[in-house]
């Protein structure tokens, strides 16, 4: 009959809170108010049921409804738990399904690192499934100037601050592609700024091939990047430059939204405190 639950196996689920959070669950996008009724027939329930369950989200701040027109919108409580939420995220966090799902879609190992002075540190990973995965691990190391995730954290910096990072000191040679000048290297860097990307086939080790982007945080800055690998198998250079590299950017300016959205939360709730 309408309006009754529906059957479920799992016996320790609470009917009143399922519907509750249904009428929850039925805000979003354009849908912004609703009335009783429509509540009500959304979700085949009886408008007794409904008035009391909208009573009781109401009493709580969950919903709150306008006197002139008896139309319920989403309270105060449910937003401000929501970006209590966004704030209380960290990149990582951010970045994890969207590295999970970059993953899924390209076959390929995902990764995210910092730069942590003249390294990059692996703080994120997917392996493969399907392929041989890479070989790194969460906390490994690599030199910046050697691999095209470092390039990705320094390749905005100005000559300036190339500099003071690198001292002039002489960067160890990892392959026959490793810049192992700064001249060398802000080359290297030029060109990265013009694509936006990089791509390497064996550039820091034999048989592997990466497509590399950067992440930036709510100011526009450049904090950390994110990469596919293959290991033992060849991609053509189209794909490359092609599909691969629009995979890697879509998550790459995936993961810079969500962070501009939790630094805009952040600075929201700081003037709200002050």
């Amino acid at each position: 009959m309408p309006g009754e639950p529906l059957p479920t196996e799992n016996r320790y689920i609470v009917p009143a809170l399922a519907q509750g959070l249904g009428i929850l669950s039925l805000f979003g996008g354009d849908r912004r108010s609703f009335t009783a009724p429509e509540i009500a027939k959304e979700l085949s329930l009886p408008r007794t049921t409904v008035f009391r369950l909208l009573q009781t989200l109401q009493s709580m701040d969950y919903v709150r409804c306008e006197e002139d027109t008896r139309r319920f919108s989403l309270g105060p409580a449910l937003l401000n738990r929501g970006f209590e939420y966004l704030a209380s995220l960290d990149m990582v966090e951010v970045a994890q399904p969207i590295l999970q799902r970059l993953r899924d879609e390209t076959g390929l190992s995902s990764h995210m690192a910092i730069r942590e002075g003249c390294e990059i540190i692996y703080v994120s990973r997917f392996p493969a499934r399907s392929t041989i995965a890479s070989s790194v691990n969460i906390g490994t190391r690599f030199p910046v100037h050697a691999t095209i995730m470092g390039r990705m954290t320094i390749f905005e910096m100005s000559d300036r601050e190339l500099a003071e990072l690198f001292r002039d000191q002489p960067l160890k040679r990892f392959t026959k592609h490793t810049p192992t000048t700064l001249k060398a290297l802000k080359a290297l860097l030029a060109q990265d700024r013009k694509l936006g990307y990089a791509t390497s086939e064996a550039f820091f080790e034999a048989g592997v091939s990466a497509v590399a982007a950067p992440v930036r945080d709510g100011t526009g800055r450049v904090v950390a990047a994110i990469n596919v690998t293959a290991v033992n198998a060849h991609i053509e250079e189209q794909d490359m430059h092609g599909s691969l590299k629009e995979a890697v950017l879509a998550a790459a300016a995936e993961i810079s939204r969500w962070l501009y959205r939790t630094a805009s939360v952040e600075t929201a709730s700081q003037v709200g405190g002050t």
